[in-house]
C-alpha cells in the first residue's frame, strides 16, 4: 500500500500492490499499521456499501461536520465510478476546489478523504458498488452538502447526469458568504 497526494491537501490515492496466480488475486485493501496520517493511526468504525444499477447517477457531494467530522476511505469494488472531492476547510489553500479520480474494481486504487472535504461520485458502469470506510459513525443532524452542479465548483461530469436524489437535488447552491467549516 502506498500513500500517493493529490492537489488538494490531506486527499490521498491509495495503491494497492496486487497478488496475483492462477486462482485470482489478492490485495491488502487497508492496514492501520502501515498506514497513518501524521504518526496517527485510522480506526473506522462503520463500514458502509453502495450499489448503483445505472451509468450516470449522482451521489453526492457530502460530509460530515464537528463534532461529527470524519475520514473516509472509498474504494469501488465493482464497476467504475469517477469520484469527486471537493475541500471546504476554511483558510486552505484549495478552498473549493475539486479533485475528481476513476475508481474502478480493475484499478483496485482507493481514496483517502480527510474531515473538511465532502465527497460524491458518478456511476460510469452498470451495477457499481463502492465500499466506504468511516472513521465516525453517520449523524444525519451533522450532515453537510454541497450541490453538484454548483457553477461555483463547475465539477465536469463525464455523462449525462440520469438520476440524482431528490435530497441531493435540493441542496442550495453555495452564497459568496460561504467560507468554509
Amino acid at each position: 500500500m502506498k500513500l500517493n497526494p493529490t492537489i488538494i491537501k490531506g486527499v490521498f490515492i491509495v495503491n494497492t500492490t496486487i497478488h496475483e496466480d492462477e486462482r485470482g488475486y489478492f490485495y491488502r485493501a487497508w492496514d492501520s499499521n502501515t498506514i497513518n496520517l501524521d504518526g496517527e493511526k485510522l480506526v473506522f468504525t462503520q463500514f458502509n456499501m453502495s450499489f448503483n444499477r445505472n451509468k450516470g447517477v449522482i451521489r453526492g457531494m457530502h460530509m460530515q461536520i464537528e463534532p461529527f467530522a470524519e475520514t473516509k476511505l472509498v474504494r469501488c469494488v465493482s464497476g467504475k465510478v469517477l469520484d469527486v472531492v471537493i475541500d471546504c476547510r476554511k483558510n486552505s489553500e484549495t478552498f473549493l476546489q475539486y479533485y475528481a479520480i476513476e475508481l474502478s474494481e480493475n484499478n483496485t486504487q482507493a481514496l483517502l478523504i480527510p474531515e473538511g472535504v465532502a465527497h460524491g461520485f458518478q456511476v460510469l458502469e452498470e451495477n457499481s458498488r463502492l465500499l466506504y470506510m468511516h472513521t465516525r459513525e453517520y449523524s444525519p443532524e451533522h450532515e453537510f452538502s454541497i450541490n453538484c452542479q454548483d457553477p461555483r465548483i463547475g465539477i465536469k461530469w463525464p455523462m449525462k447526469i440520469s438520476l440524482i436524489s431528490k435530497k441531493d437535488q435540493e441542496v442550495p447552491i453555495l452564497t459568496n458568504n460561504f467560507d468554509g467549516v
